[in-house]
């Protein structure tokens, strides 16, 4: 058991993996608040756990609400609503997010997954408060899952390798474009349903992680927001040129003793043996 756990802990946290990390990070979160909301349902403790977990960490629909939610653009993602809603996502994360992994950097695909799961996050608010169609229950609604940092890494990978094949159980081999066009045409249908808001977040992950790879392919690479920056450095010459000791069988400070005299009292005042070794000095 502790080789296991040391082995986990290795691949989330060390492995440097981005696959890793977010399958990681959303399991252990739902593991956590799964464990948290049993306790408070065997202690009878009167809240609404999922409720107010909801509340606190989902993306509020209501514009009103996400000045003092301004966070919840980030943790919504990483929470879920039930086993089968984390089982789906970290399963497409982990399909699709190894054939992402094959073709691009660690860099690019935690930009990907940030940036959808924003992108989407706020895609979904925006439309949902342009429509007047929503505007009678968004008082209430959240939105919570990783499905748009997923939807944007499905879409990354079916737009840079879009006849990648893999095998699926009654299909056989299905082409990963196919995949991700019946995924965008399931959510465009069900934002008219109760859901509107995940499926809305999904198509906004969607539309960020194709016009990535577009932007990609044309040579911009929006992930080097995330590239290390080499530090500048002062150079110094830790080794500086020193004047030789001695020139001519006379020491440097001989002559830079002579070389005073010369200033202050002129050339005419030195000595026969200072004109002498200043001689010497300047030969060599």
């Amino acid at each position: 058991m502790n080789n296991t756990f040391k082995d986990l802990k290795y691949k989330v946290f060390q492995s440097s993996n981005p696959l890793f990390f977010y399958i990681g990070i959303n399991v252990m979160l739902f593991l956590i608040t799964a464990i948290i909301g049993v306790i408070v349902f065997l202690g009878r403790i009167p809240i609404d756990f999922d409720l107010w977990l909801r509340e606190y960490v989902g993306l509020p629909a209501s514009i009103s609400k996400l000045p003092e939610r301004f966070y919840a653009i980030f943790t919504y993602m990483f929470f879920h609503d039930g086993i089968l809603h984390i089982l789906f996502n970290m399963l497409g994360l982990f399909w699709f997010g190894n054939i992402f992994m094959n073709f691009l950097k660690s860099r690019q695909f935690h930009f990907v997954y940030l940036a959808g799961g924003l992108f989407g996050g706020l895609f979904a608010v925006a439309i949902l408060n342009i429509f007047p169609v929503y505007s009678g229950g968004l008082a209430g609604v959240t939105i919570v899952g990783a499905s748009a940092a997923v939807m944007a890494i499905i879409f990354a990978a079916a737009t840079l390798v879009p006849n990648y094949t893999i095998m699926l159980l009654f299909f056989g081999e299905v082409k990963i474009k196919w995949i991700a066009i019946i995924y965008f045409a399931l959510d465009f249908i069900a934002i008219g349903s109760v859901n509107a808001g995940g499926s809305l977040a999904h198509i906004g992950g969607a539309l960020l992680g194709f016009t990535f790879i577009k932007s990609l392919q044309s040579g911009r690479d929006w992930s080097k927001i995330f590239e290390r920056k080499p530090k500048l450095k002062v150079v110094r010459n830790e080794k500086p040129v020193k004047k030789p000791e001695f020139k001519g069988g006379v020491s440097q400070q001989e002559i830079d003793a002579i070389l005073d005299k010369i200033s202050t009292s002129g050339y005419d005042k030195l000595t026969a043996v200072e004109k002498e070794k200043l001689f010497k000095a300047s030969k060599d």
